[in-house]
């Protein structure tokens, strides 16, 4: 078996263990009356020495060796030292030993004590027993003891640093949990504010360039009332895009720097009583590519649903007229708004045809379905989008009873 490398401190131990022994040999100094040839004691020395070296990387074994060198130095007349020494590899076998270990070193301890002491007075009848048996105690119960304490107390103290790392740990999960779904929920605010703007602005600078290139190469337009009619209106479109895509990011900006943690959907925020202003933005964004737009509010006198149900069916229907811009064949755009028992229900359809399959028309794709259906799921709600009866369908099922989630 490969040696154990002692702790550096454990060798001062033991080096400070020789020389208080080799002092006490040189001036006499013996806890006892010495018997027989006093170069015995210095293999009593030895042994508790070579036990120092191992209280730390071997206390079980470090013990067993103490024991027999303890013995032979009582012996042999006794140095205070090698008693010192001992006790101290008591200490080290309580403190560095297994659990196990531990409680029998003490155990041992107390019944030697008692063996002792009894055996003492019995043979003896002396009341000096009891002074053995002090001293008995003092080098073996005394420190088990104190090491248990000790050894309990360092116990307490990694228990107690474990439980702060896991709260610490199970903290940043919370933080960085509360920060992604921070982070998502204003990323689907912003694409759903800003998106149709920006689609708006693509398309007509789209048809606004195409008709500047066609007057240029001269063909089949003679930059008559007509195309600059259409340019005219392809760039109010634009400016009106620009602009309230301008007033709505400063919005979200304003709400971003306001502090505060019980902050209620502020009252600028939109709701279905904007929808059909979304409805007639959304025609004149349209009108290029041959798109009309329909609304059939049929929610009547339904009582108002919560304000994050209100914004979240406002931001999906936004959404969804948005993408039948980009995207949609030329025909009618449905908007449908229903309320029935406990659910608020939108239904928007656009025209689809097979030159949808071969890819959006504009950037942004797949983006505001995904937002669409984290703002359905974080309120509990039912969402589906995709081609139905040969058009594209977005549906949703928003809950409006109380205890409704919060976006």
């Amino acid at each position: 078996m490969r040696l154990l490398r002692p702790h550096r401190h454990d060798v001062w131990i033991a080096v400070a263990g020789l020389a208080g022994g080799l002092l006490g040999l040189a001036l006499d100094l013996y806890t006892f009356r010495p018997h027989g040839d006093p170069r015995w004691v210095l293999l009593g020395l030895a042994a508790m020495c070579a036990a120092e070296l191992m209280r730390r990387s071997a206390p079980v074994l470090a013990l067993c060796v103490a024991v027999p060198a303890l013995v032979a130095d009582t012996l042999t007349g006794g140095l205070l030292a090698v008693v010192v020494m001992f006790t101290d590899v008591v200490y080290a076998a309580v403190l560095y030993g297994g659990a196990r270990a531990s409680r029998n070193v003490l155990v041992l301890s107390v019944v030697t004590t008692v063996g002792a002491t009894v055996a003492f007075l019995a043979a003896t009848r002396q009341p000096e027993g009891l002074i053995l048996g002090a001293l008995c105690a003092g080098i073996t119960v005394v420190p088990a003891g104190t090491a248990v304490i000790v050894r309990d107390h360092r116990e307490a103290a990694a228990a107690e640093r474990l439980r702060a790392e896991q709260t610490a740990l199970l903290a940043e999960m919370d933080r960085v949990q509360a920060v992604t779904a921070e982070r998502s929920r204003m990323a689907r605010e912003l694409h759903d504010v800003i998106a149709g703007h920006l689609t708006a602005i693509a398309i007509h600078s789209t048809a606004a360039l195409s008709l500047h290139d066609r007057a240029a190469a001269g063909e089949g337009t003679d930059g008559g009332p007509g195309d600059e009619d259409a340019t005219r209106t392809a760039l109010t479109v634009i400016r009106e895009n620009s602009t309230q895509g301008l007033a709505e990011m400063r919005r979200l900006i304003g709400l971003l720097r306001e502090s505060g943690e019980d902050q209620e959907v502020p009252e600028s925020a939109p709701s279905l009583d904007g929808v059909d202003a979304l409805v007639r933005r959304a025609e004149q964004s349209g009108a290029a590519s041959q798109l009309t737009f329909t609304l059939r509010d049929e929610r009547g006198d339904a009582p108002k649903p919560p304000a994050p149900i209100e914004l979240a069916a406002y931001r999906i229907v936004q959404e969804s007229l948005t993408n039948a811009v980009k995207h949609a064949s030329p025909g009618e755009v449905t908007v449908e708004l229903r309320q029935h028992e406990a659910a608020l229900a939108i239904t928007v359809t656009s025209p689809l045809d097979a030159r949808r399959a071969a890819g959006p028309r504009a950037p942004g794709a797949r983006a505001g379905v995904t937002g669409m259906r984290e703002r359905v799921a974080l309120l509990g709600g039912s969402f589906e989008a995709g081609p139905a009866d040969g058009c594209w369908r977005v549906r949703a099922e928003l809950p409006t009873t109380e205890g409704t989630a919060q976006q």
